[in-house]
């Protein structure tokens, strides 16, 4: 079968929706550190509408910072692939042309520093997930990492994002051009901030005045992503092919929202986002909030409720009443502690419609994974400003619970090895030993660090140890409607 390519794109059916521009005539204006499935679900195709819109000057270089999979995959297909969008009406495809080259960023890293320095480039965005922003225990720069260390002594042949972002800076610099804009797309708070704050870091130890060149040059505004991506299977890869009549080796998959919230601080300029549905703010914030304790937090509920009752999917688990009506109490619980001016009506509504999407299979599995980095500020937080305001956190403490039961239950039910936690070691200990429910509670709560050193942490324990031993009495069906009723 033919490839999925520039020169395919005419013979493509005529409901599969195609570039409606000439990609030869793009310029590169956007380098994309970190491609995956995400990028090219969410910020790509919002390059892509204004790309078609006549912004020609926005294209993208991608750059993968480890693997080559999707080079490898993507450009023999001239960086072309299929979005298709899934709901429960069928599947929409979309062939996306704004990536214009991907690079391989340990390969050459000369060929990414000089993408990094092309005039015409203006903004620099990332998704390289939490993890690559190499923070130590108190969340400033690890300088004990040894790619940290290996980018301090080879500023010509970085590895870390701070290594080609600050040597690219310095060579625009001394060539006298105009520096570009950083706008994270990572899911952590305040990442514009965060990644500002480690970047100076990084730039002191570089050398005297670079920090200070940065602190008045470079904006970093912050962003909120969200859109659900599930993994792309081999099975989506052979539907998809067929109904494009070529073959895509690297379709990405997604639900029809979508939603960027982003700070509109571009002073070398940017795309018009706003005019394909992205929300340009003074302030990230209130919208960061409301997607951690609405979103996420109903999320890990969903995971750990749903895998305690056997229910492999988030569509499968959201259609059980008890676990819809818990979700609502939780958003009742929640929703107080956001600040004022926020539509969370409209906001959970589209949710819900999100969560009874049959067509994405989003495990609750996956969503489970690292329940103890996660929980604290999608759950504990919340429950905190709530016991301060003498307010109900029964659906709070209950997914503490679940998290905690359903850790528990791995290895002694069919979910055992369908999720994991970095303090499973730790975990595994605590488990081992027979002992009451508030033992093993306020052992999990040591370890974890949850509400440490805040005065509410008593009470939100008892909270927890009391659904506990509801669930080992009666199973999480009976923990669900103690705090949500019938």
């Amino acid at each position: 079968m033919t490839v999925l390519s520039d020169a395919s794109l005419n013979a493509l059916p005529a409901h599969v929706a195609r570039p409606r521009y000439d990609r030869s005539a793009i310029v590169p204006g956007i380098v994309h550190l970190g491609v995956g499935a995400f990028h090219r679900a969410h910020q790509a195709t919002y390059v892509d509408d204004c790309l078609a819109a006549g912004e020609t000057g926005w294209g993208i270089i991608g750059a993968s910072l480890r693997s080559t999979d999707t080079r490898d995959a993507m450009a023999p297909q001239d960086c072309l692939y299929t979005l298709a969008v899934r709901s429960g009406q069928g599947e929409d495809l979309r062939v996306v042309g704004s990536m214009l080259s991907l690079l391989v960023a340990p390969e050459d890293p000369a060929r990414l520093i000089d993408a990094l320095c092309l005039p015409s480039v203006r903004v620099i965005t990332l998704t390289v997930t939490e993890k690559a922003y190499l923070r130590n225990a108190a969340g400033g720069l690890d300088f004990s990492h040894a790619e940290i260390v290996w980018d301090l002594a080879n500023p010509d042949q970085p590895k870390t994002i701070y290594g080609f972002l600050v040597e690219a800076i310095l060579r625009r610099q001394a060539a006298g051009t105009p520096a570009f804009t950083v706008l994270s797309c990572d899911n952590l708070p305040a990442n514009g901030e965060t990644l500002r704050r480690l970047l100076l870091e990084f730039a002191k130890a570089r050398g005297a005045g670079l920090a200070a060149h940065i602190d008045r040059s470079i904006a970093f505004p912050s962003s909120m992503v969200d859109r659900i991506v599930p993994a792309t299977t081999d099975a989506d890869r052979a539907r998809i092919s067929a109904a494009l009549g070529v073959t895509d080796s690297w379709p990405v998959l997604t639900e029809p929202f979508c939603q960027w919230v982003i700070e509109d601080r571009f002073p070398a300029g940017r795309p018009a986002w706003e005019r394909f549905g992205a929300t340009m703010v003074e302030d990230v914030r209130p919208f960061e909030d409301m997607k951690l304790r609405l979103l996420n937090g109903s999320h890990s509920a969903i995971a750990y409720l749903g895998l305690l009752s056997g229910r492999e999917t988030v569509a499968d688990a959201f259609g059980d009443p008890a676990i819809r009506r818990f979700v609502q109490g939780l958003w009742n619980e929640a929703i107080p502690t956001l600040p004022a001016g926020l539509d969370t009506q409209t906001y959970t509504g589209r949710l819900t419609a999100r969560y009874d999407n049959p067509a994405l299979q989003h495990r609750t599995a996956q969503i489970a994974n690292d329940g103890s980095q996660k929980l604290p500020q999608r759950i504990v937080a919340t429950a905190i400003e709530q016991v301060r305001r003498n307010a109900p956190v029964d659906h709070l403490t209950l997914v503490i619970a679940a998290w905690i039961a359903a850790c528990d239950a791995r290895g002694r039910t069919p979910d055992a090895g369908q999720f994991s936690d970095p303090l499973d070691a730790g975990l595994a200990t605590i488990f081992a030993v027979s002992q009451s429910a508030a033992a093993t509670v306020t052992q999990v709560f040591d370890l974890a660090g949850f509400a440490s050193g805040q005065a509410e942490r008593m009470e939100l324990q008892n909270a927890v140890i009391a659904h506990l031993e509801t669930i080992h009495a009666a199973g999480i069906g009976a923990a669900i409607t103690t705090v949500s009723g019938e």
